[in-house]
């Protein structure tokens, strides 16, 4: 029985710029490695799905934002490319396939906030690879003395419509949960001066530390192949910013 999606995948969609295409020729030479179907978890728009399948590769992107995967749709629809959207809950993946490589970039890994969800991502991965398939994911490095302290910002800049806008941002970290709260107030103008409108978003994100996700990843039934501090490969360090870990499928979960 398909369990109800947590609040934190619907509720908890990030305000994703696209970044730079640093992750794209990491997973092109780990797809040349591989055979059979791509999945794209947590594809979004298709940033990196759209430019693997114009590669050549057959490809499966996930997402559980509707609203996204219909972007990547309409997107995609004149193109003729081997992609298959899916909207789904990565953790209770249903796909009709079983491959070699799997991935999930964009720090994604961090909306999962809870030990069971975690666990419940890793085994949906595990029962959609074949014997030593790979997945390849990303999140953000635990800096401690940066997370410990509650952080406020405000500026003022001017939107796409012109329109005046001030933005005050606060994030909060707590130990017990690992979890940083995030919450942004935009305040709009007028010509006047006057605040004419207020919208407030906010975004939850899940911390974990080496040593944990090591003993995570190893109790789903895979082994680490390598663990980067960036796409171009840079070992992981005291002062890294992010963590990105290759993993072999070692065991059925």
């Amino acid at each position: 029985m398909t369990r109800q999606v947590d609040d934190i995948f619907k509720d908890n969609m990030e305000k994703y710029n696209d970044p730079e295409y640093y992750d794209l020729p990491f997973l092109l030479e780990w797809a040349e490695k591989q055979n059979g179907e791509i999945v794209d978890l947590a594809c979004g728009t298709g940033r990196l799905t759209i430019p693997l399948a114009e590669h050549g590769y057959k490809i499966i992107g996930v997402d559980i934002n509707e609203g996204m995967l219909n972007r990547a749709k309409e997107k995609t629809i004149n193109m003729n490319l081997p992609i298959q959207w899916e909207l789904q809950d990565c953790t209770e993946l249903s796909l009709n396939t079983v491959g070699s490589l799997i991935y999930m970039t964009g720090n994604s890994f961090q909306h999962f906030l809870t030990n069971d969800s975690q666990n419940r991502l890793l085994k949906s991965v595990n029962t959609h690879l074949v014997d030593e398939g790979v997945f390849i994911f990303n999140t953000r490095f635990p800096i401690l003395n940066e997370l410990a302290i509650i952080d406020e910002s405000k500026h003022t800049y001017f939107d796409k419509r012109n329109r005046k806008v001030t933005e005050c941002k606060v994030d909060t970290y707590n130990p017990l949960t690992q979890i940083l709260h995030s919450t942004s107030t935009r305040e709009f103008y007028n010509h006047n001066d006057e605040v004419i409108s207020i919208e407030k978003d906010s975004i939850s994100l899940r911390y974990v530390f080496p040593l944990e996700m090591e003993r995570l990843i190893e109790q789903n039934g895979f082994s680490i192949l390598n663990v980067y501090s960036s796409w171009e490969k840079d070992p992981l360090k005291k002062d890294s910013s992010e963590m990105i870990y290759v993993c072999k499928k070692i065991s059925p979960y």
